[in-house]
């Protein structure tokens, strides 16, 4: 074990702190990273406030991880020493159920280790990327292509591939006609994705201030959802529409925006439950369906497409110091799109 620097909540009442933490030695198959950058995501927020009533304190958030490979274990044939890595939000699982033998390794039947929060191999508790140092197993490391910048590629290891993984699923391409509804951390990189899959994207947001925004980052369209002409206009228009918020909708109203065959696929995920009419979904066939994240295969699919096609987050790049008040801007809306911290300022 060796002891590296991280910035912690160790309550739910608190704000957090620095701390020092320990990571295990790196065993054979094992990668010592130095990170660089991680992204701040709202599960790093439930989880420090133990809003889902699961946290274990001390708890270090962060699986948007993103830096440099300083050590290699003796039978590690994927990586070297000095290569441009990541880690997101899995940092291994049994490998050998049936879905992870399909590359589905965030459905693992026996639950995948989380980057945080999850008891590791070692029977401690994992701790994620607001540190300098993370040890991962080799097959949970991902490469970060070149031409991706660090700092705005760390949000495509959860944002992203919570985004690009329904849009490949429910086949974004062109003639398609995509909505995302909501234009933040999730939403912004959703309309990147659609429009360079070919699809023509629509944004349904709460109101139109974000709508020069919005058709920067690549829609065609931009509707305003508090305004009831919205939901008629564009009636049975959508043949995807993916929902990245996080708050109660009425899933019956978007429903009534789907094509034939259409899909509404949420990957936000409100705490409370939503309810909806089936007559919604059997009058003109529709599917309401939800999508978590994506395997390492498909992660490194995704930042693959990214270097292709020149996605990149938007980000605010912040100190370690400032992690407190990200947090309450966060909760404020109050960020276009991602935070990102500097890492090396923990150190």
């Amino acid at each position: 074990m060796f002891t590296v620097n991280a910035f912690a909540a160790t309550s739910a009442s608190e704000p957090l702190h620095p701390i020092t933490i320990e990571r295990r030695d790196v065993g054979p198959h094992d990668v010592l990273i130095e990170i660089k950058f991680c992204g701040i995501c709202h599960s790093d927020i439930h989880t420090a406030g133990d809003e889902w009533g699961m946290t274990t304190y001390p708890v270090v958030p962060g699986h948007e991880i993103v830096g440099i490979v300083t050590s290699i274990g003796s039978e590690v044939t994927k990586h070297s020493v000095g290569d441009q890595v990541g880690v997101g939000c899995m940092v291994d699982s049994c490998g050998d159920c049936v879905n992870c033998r399909k590359g589905e390794e965030q459905f693992c039947l026996n639950g995948s280790t989380l980057t945080f929060g999850s008891i590791d191999n070692d029977g401690l508790p994992t701790q994620g990327g607001y540190s300098t140092h993370i040890v991962v197993t080799e097959d949970f490391v991902l490469k970060i292509p070149d031409g991706l910048a660090l700092d705005a590629a760390a949000p495509l290891l959860c944002a992203g591939i919570t985004t690009y993984s329904p849009l490949r699923r429910w086949g974004a391409r062109p003639g398609t006609k995509v909505a995302v509804i909501g234009l933040g951390g999730l939403g912004h990189l959703a309309v990147k994705f659609a429009r360079a899959m070919g699809a023509e994207v629509t944004v349904l947001s709460q109101s139109l201030k974000k709508q020069d925004d919005g058709l920067r980052l690549g829609a065609h369209h931009y509707h305003a959802t508090s305004d009831p002409q919205t939901f008629e206009e564009l009636a049975g228009t959508f043949d995807l529409i993916v929902n990245t918020v996080s708050a109660k909708v009425d899933l019956d109203a978007y429903l009534g925006l789907l094509a034939l065959d259409g899909a509404l696929v949420n990957v936000g995920a409100p705490a409370e439950p939503l309810s909806l009419n089936v007559f919604s979904l059997i009058m003109v066939r529709r599917s309401y369906a939800g999508s978590l994240i994506g395997g390492i295969r498909e992660t490194q699919e995704m930042l693959d497409f990214c270097a292709e096609h020149g996605i990149s987050a938007d980000i605010e790049a912040i100190p370690a110091e400032k992690i407190n008040e990200a947090y309450e801007r966060v909760l404020a809306s109050d960020v276009r799109y991602r935070f990102v911290i500097d890492t090396t300022t923990l150190n």
